[in-house]
């Protein structure tokens, strides 16, 4: 299983010095991950950077970028951003799970989302 996925960014991370940072690893986020983003006090004051905080633990690294912390996600051009939030939602299946029947009445195909969630 592949856990760790290279990309590049449409536009580039632009540090202090003026170079521009395309190329980079993300690696698959954990439940570890994801709960630690929560409990991150700037997620609890703003729910919104929990993106911020998660894209933070789950990229490897950015081509000669030392370190990357929030402050690095930040400084992101929103197309960088955006195209790491789709990354980040396609290689940890964001999507609910299908399952794939034939109707026995009419014979048609379906495709139905499974919610594991109980609701109400």
């Amino acid at each position: 299983m592949e856990t760790v996925f290279d990309f590049e960014l449409p536009k580039g991370y632009l540090d202090t010095s003026g170079g521009i940072h395309k190329f980079g690893k993300m690696r698959l986020a954990t439940a570890g991950d994801e709960m630690k983003a929560q409990r991150d006090p700037r997620v609890l004051a703003n729910p919104s950077y929990l993106t911020i905080v998660l894209l933070s633990e789950v990229i490897l690294e950015i081509e000669g970028v030392n370190i990357i912390a929030p402050a690095t996600i930040e400084r992101l051009f929103t197309a960088d951003l955006a195209f790491l939030q789709d990354m980040y939602q396609r290689i940890n299946d964001i999507e609910p799970p299908v399952m794939h029947f034939v109707c026995p009445d009419c014979g048609k195909e379906h495709d139905i989302p499974i919610n594991f969630t109980r609701e109400g």
